[in-house]
């Protein structure tokens, strides 16, 4: 009798395991639903409508404090990206932080399936950064459209003709 209440006990345990893993899925669904961009910070921060930033993982943009080449239009780059139709997904990656030292949410942003970090890198708004030389899932992806945008003389590659592809640095349009 003993075995066969334990294995009534284990199977309800199981069950509400299942429960939860499938609520707490439903919950982060329904949030992600709703999500929605209230600003653009600059060509590689955005703002969340409950106020949280959120840093594009593995690229960086031209600064728009230190009035760097390309900041203007690689926010605007930013801009005309997110306003396309599809749902809006934030994803992080395993092999990188969450979350940077400033606050700022660490992910890639995409916008029905396409990664709008890897599109930035690829039009020229933005190049590769690999913050303590650590890479990502995307990292080569982001590498092959930053030279393929150099080569071709998009965005910032065009405008600002001193900058360097270093994705272990941060980009200096100067």
């Amino acid at each position: 009798m003993p075995i066969k209440l334990l294995k009534i006990q284990h199977n309800r345990l199981w069950t509400l395991i299942a429960l939860i893993l499938f609520l707490n899925h439903g919950f982060v669904q329904a949030a992600e639903s709703n999500l929605r961009i209230t600003s653009i910070t600059d060509g590689d921060t955005i703002k969340l409508s409950d106020g949280t930033s959120v840093r594009l993982l593995q690229i960086d943009s031209p600064e728009l404090r230190g009035n760097e080449c390309y900041a203007t239009e690689a926010q605007k780059a930013l801009a005309k990206l997110i306003n396309r139709s599809g749902k809006i997904s934030l994803t992080t990656d395993p092999n990188l932080d969450e979350v940077d030292r400033y606050g700022r949410l660490l992910r890639y942003l995409f916008i029905g399936k396409r990664n709008i970090n890897l599109e930035m890198v690829r039009i020229g708004a933005a190049a590769p950064y690999f913050y303590r030389s650590e890479r990502g899932l995307y990292s080569e992806k982001l590498i092959k459209a930053a030279q393929s945008a150099r080569a071709n003389s998009r965005g910032l590659w065009s405008a600002c003709p001193n900058t360097k592809l270093e994705p272990n640095r941060a980009l200096a349009t100067n």
